[in-house]
């Protein structure tokens, strides 16, 4: 291993050994089962330290994508992170909103890879919730469905505050991802189909979990790059790879374009804007989609380390920051195209 050390550096290194725990990785979860008197404390988001982020709390490698002029944004973000907890032997259902590691999760990938794609468009607003495990998924007959349960109550009940004491009839961009998408669309379905607060919705970006373009009653799905008031959704794999356990997982499912934002299925090199990778770098004319199935299909994205994601099949924890860059212009576009419709109301 010192040898391996000097050889290559630490953050290859990182990725070598990422890839090789992903694909050695192949024990069950330890489960125990779900009980009331195992819940975290529930979270009080009338307190700032419910919440990851503010307006007013903004940590410095967020601020880096962020607006410099934040008092003049005339939108709101609410966006809801995916699933963090992951590691099979941890037996809990529910992360605490207290618990550090996970935090710092929340804030240094979500928050930072995903979140900030937004950051330019409106003022952003992330709870700290009680996420749920991994396999609650998996397992959801078996404790999933109530783990989930209480994540989503926490998510409500921040989205309340949220309305409550900061939203000040301010148009909001939704957007969440994997479990957080889960928890969005049904925020979407709760507070804005339907109903009144729909006419604030600029639009919803809900990428990472099978959502059918009827899920909702009257907020559309969204296929013209400026339209407004709809949502948009999409699961990434690499080009002609398929979901291990069931090919037809999400086909039927609504697959926006996220490059072009329209019936187009398939896109150039020179039509991607950029991806956020992780060392802060947005690497642009990276790679081309095809819409296939209910799937993107991704080519294997054009920067450094591209070689060690060749491996992976599944591109599920890239579904916003493979198009940061794509996102973020798009977001803008829709919050002046809304601004725009509705101004002087």
């Amino acid at each position: 291993m010192k040898i391996i050390n000097k050889l290559i550096s630490p953050k290859l290194l990182f990725i070598v050994c990422t890839v090789v725990m992903f694909y050695n990785c192949k024990s069950t979860y330890k489960t125990q089962e779900f009980l009331r008197e195992n819940i975290p404390p529930k979270p009080d988001y009338t307190k700032e330290a419910s919440w990851a982020v503010l307006p007013g709390k903004y940590t410095d490698s967020f601020k880096k994508y962020a607006s410099n002029k934040i008092d003049t944004l005339k939108a709101d973000v609410f966006y809801v992170y995916p699933t963090l907890i992951t590691d099979k032997s941890d037996t809990r259902w529910n992360a605490p909103i207290a618990d550090k590691k996970q935090n710092e999760k929340v804030l240094n990938k979500a928050v930072l890879m995903q979140a900030s794609a937004f950051a330019t468009c409106g003022k952003v607003y992330v709870p700290y919730y009680r996420q749920a495990h991994l396999r609650s998924y998996t397992l959801f007959n078996k404790g999933g469905k109530e783990s989930q349960e209480l994540a989503y109550s926490d998510v409500r009940n921040a989205f309340k505050v949220y309305l409550e004491k900061y939203n000040n009839g301010r148009p909001i961009i939704m957007v969440g991802h994997s479990q957080g998408t889960t928890h969005t669309s049904r925020l979407l379905e709760e507070f804005f189909d339907e109903k009144p607060l729909q006419k604030q919705l600029i639009a919803a970006y809900i990428p990472g979990i099978r959502i059918k373009s009827d899920t909702y009653n009257s907020i559309q799905a969204m296929n013209v790059a400026n339209e407004t008031g709809g949502f948009v959704s999409w699961n990434t794999y690499k080009k002609n790879k398929y979901p291990k356990k069931d090919k037809n997982r999400y086909k039927g499912s609504l697959t926006t374009n996220p490059i072009t934002w329209d019936y187009s299925k398939k896109t150039n090199l020179n039509q991607h804007k950029g991806f956020l990778y992780t060392n802060g770098k947005i690497y642009k004319k990276a790679l081309t989609i095809e819409i296939t199935d209910g799937l993107v299909w991704s080519t294997n994205p054009k920067f450094p380390f591209r070689f060690f994601m060749s491996f992976l099949k599944n591109y599920h924890a890239g579904d916003i920051n493979l198009f940061w860059q794509d996102i973020r212009e798009n977001a803008e576009l829709r919050t002046n195209t809304y601004l725009l419709k509705n101004k002087g109301n």
